[in-house]
């Protein structure tokens, strides 16, 4: 029996990776390694698993990458006084690089043939995850599904998630629960 292609989703355990991870598993008949880079941000390595491990999910890797984010991407930010509008420092959008950097690594190790991000359309976080995949891993798929599906808005998000079953927590506006 053949292995099914593998796919590695930069996975945050949220609404909108859990979603895109499910519809990868239905749309691409793939398995899904869930990948979540920790970079300092506040994270529940429990939940990450957890969700991940309802949606089916075999292999869910949780990276720390503080210490090469610091040293090789921040502490040089710094000494290039990239402050967007002198005030705001650049930790998010200087993070894609690297996170994008080490997923592909991931997916080397696997042999997945793709790639996923959950970047919307709205920001630069597709250019960003999207340039560092080309740049590490040019013969790599990337499946960018803001881009491609029919889901265009939270709503059409918490209806796929209602639909299948997928637990998502209270938004801002109280939206309700959903569990698998």
């Amino acid at each position: 029996m053949r292995n099914k292609k593998r796919i590695v989703l930069a996975y945050s355990g949220g609404l909108d990776t859990s979603i895109i991870l499910k519809w990868l598993q239905e749309n691409y008949n793939s398995e899904v390694i869930a990948y979540t880079a920790d970079i300092g941000q506040k994270i529940d390595r429990k939940k990450i698993i957890k969700n991940a491990k309802k949606l089916g999910v075999k292999k869910i890797i949780i990276k720390d990458l503080k210490d090469t984010f610091v040293k090789d991407y921040i502490y040089p930010m710094i000494r290039g006084h990239a402050i967007y509008e002198g005030v705001y420092l650049l930790g998010t959008s200087i993070a894609r690089p690297l996170i994008a950097k080490d997923q592909i690594r991931i997916a080397k190790k696997f042999k997945a043939y793709a790639v996923s991000h959950g970047a919307t359309g709205k920001g630069n976080d597709q250019v960003r995850f999207e340039l560092g995949y080309h740049y590490f891993g040019p013969k790599i798929k990337i499946i960018a599904p803001w881009r491609i599906w029919k889901l265009k808005s939270r709503t059409d998000l918490i209806n796929y998630a209602k639909k299948h079953r997928i637990h998502i927590l209270k938004d801002k506006k109280g939206a309700p629960p959903f569990f698998n």
